[in-house]
């Protein structure tokens, strides 16, 4: 039977690369896939910005064939058609990070990520949309426009890694790369029924970085599987010297077989963190993954674990990170910026060196609490995100079940107060509203332990097939 584009648009990464090493499918063939799926579906959802020429495009890719064909040796990524994250400097790319301020910014290196990812033999072809500096689970900007959710294009693809995760829901890329502070792969795979994982602290080099060792920014993988998330990891996971913050590890775990019993294993499960508002159709949603779980064997309990001044350390830290990293462009670009960056950066200047300390003391004793919750559940079960899809048309949802909210993150407390514990979490496809929009479940696993956690996920996807239901706008 011949493979069509639909097809080579929905298969694995990780079955597209072997095909391409092995010479069952050309690169040209891939890439070709991909240019007329982002041909036709890209001016819908503006998922992929700061394309190359498809000409120049397919030379790359004829380049690829060749090395395979003088049986060069080449990486586990060779021949497949990328696009970095708008807030990864790549070569050749600019790197807007979604501002005006920076919309012909030229970088002279790579990121340590985009490095790696160009050595595993990635195709670089453009960027996937941010929103400005990566500020809110909504992809919007004043360089490239807003992100649209291929599953209903009147609604919010989420952020920051938005454009990605639109990009490979709709078969745009195969496979793609984000980062997380506040929910940035998470929310974005609740909302396009892909999977978003956010690594333990210090297993993917975030270099460079003015803050090394804060450890609230991460790097990870999207897909449109937990089988490709983990054949990812095996590339983007590893210390690197550049990243103080890395600890030792071995990128060729997750190249393991997913398949685990779960029988016994313990739980917790409190869909709404222990009183966060959150949208009553989320709620029914995840209500019915409970009896997934149960269905693995596992033991599935009411039980959260205390994040009490989890929200002080996340807010009291991103604002004096945000002033930090952003501060210098208040005085001299202050007309160019969102007011949310304006918020954010002024709110991170009044703070004292006082409510800093205390702020990282109480991240300490949370810490603490959390992993002796672990010891005794190795699984946490709750909401990504605690609304569905919005409005792509807003700036961002300012009232759950009526109960309004005050900032622009604050509907983002169940991803990142998750943020505050440094353990591994991961969005996997539960379910759609009556409209048909998608919902993430949000599974928190022990620190360091990410592989148990994508073992986990692996047998949700499994067990409900949620994740292969692709969005209309990516059929032809």
């Amino acid at each position: 039977m011949p493979v069509t584009t639909g097809d080579l648009c929905f298969m694995s990464g990780r079955d597209l690369a072997a095909l391409i090493r092995s010479r069952q499918l050309s690169s040209r063939e891939v890439m070709a896939a991909h240019l007329s799926q982002i041909e036709r579906v890209n001016p819908v959802i503006n998922a992929v910005v700061a394309r190359l020429d498809d000409r120049d495009c397919l030379a790359l890719a004829d380049q690829a064939d060749r090395a395979v064909a003088r049986h060069d040796a080449v990486g586990p990524l060779h021949g497949l058609p990328w696009a970095f994250k708008d807030l990864e400097a790549a070569v050749g790319f600019p790197v807007t990070s979604g501002s005006p301020i920076f919309r012909s910014q030229m970088p002279t290196e790579d990121t340590v990520l985009v490095e790696r990812i160009r050595s595993a033999g990635a195709i670089p072809i453009g960027k996937t949309n941010v929103p400005e500096f990566g500020m809110g689970s909504h992809t919007y900007n004043r360089v490239y426009g807003t992100t649209r959710n291929p599953y209903d294009a009147t609604k919010s693809a989420g952020g920051s890694s938005g454009g990605a995760a639109a990009a490979v829901a709709a078969g745009l890329l195969p496979l793609a790369d984000g980062s997380d502070l506040g929910g940035s792969l998470r929310n974005p795979a609740s909302f396009n029924n892909v999977v978003g994982f956010r690594p333990s602290v210090g297993l993917v080099p975030v270099a460079p970085t003015l803050l090394p060792f804060l450890g609230f920014g991460v790097k990870g993988p999207l897909a449109r599987s937990v089988g490709d998330v983990a054949f990812l990891m095996s590339v983007m996971a590893g210390p690197d010297p550049r990243d103080p913050g890395t600890y030792p590890s071995s990128p060729s775990a997750f190249r393991q077989p997913l398949e685990r019993d779960f029988t016994g294993v313990r739980v917790a499960w409190c869909p709404d963190l222990g009183g966060l508002p959150l949208d009553d159709t989320v709620r029914t949603i995840l209500d019915r993954q409970r009896g997934t779980l149960e269905a693995l064997g596992c033991t599935v309990e009411d039980a959260c674990p205390d994040l009490r001044d989890a929200d002080d350390v996340f807010v009291t830290l991103r604002q004096w990170r945000t002033w930090v990293m952003l501060g210098p462009l208040l005085a001299s670009h202050r007309g160019q910026l969102k007011p949310e960056a304006v918020w954010e950066i002024e709110a991170g200047a009044s703070l004292t060196s006082a409510d800093v300390a205390r702020a990282m003391t109480r991240h300490a004793t949370l810490l603490e609490r959390i992993r002796k919750f672990q010891e005794t559940y190795e699984f946490v079960g709750c909401a990504v995100s605690q609304v569905p899809p919005f409005d792509a048309s807003v700036d961002w949802p300012h009232e759950i079940n009526g109960i309004p909210m005050q900032s622009y993150i604050e509907w983002m407390k169940s991803a990142y107060w998750i943020t505050a514990t440094f353990c591994p979490a991961i969005s996997v496809p539960a379910g759609f509203t009556a409209p048909g929009l998608p919902v993430g479940l949000q599974l928190v696993g022990r620190w360091r332990e990410d592989f148990s956690l994508l073992q986990l996920a692996h047998a949700v996807e499994q067990a409900t097939g949620i994740g292969t239901q692709r969005p209309s706008v990516s059929r032809s």
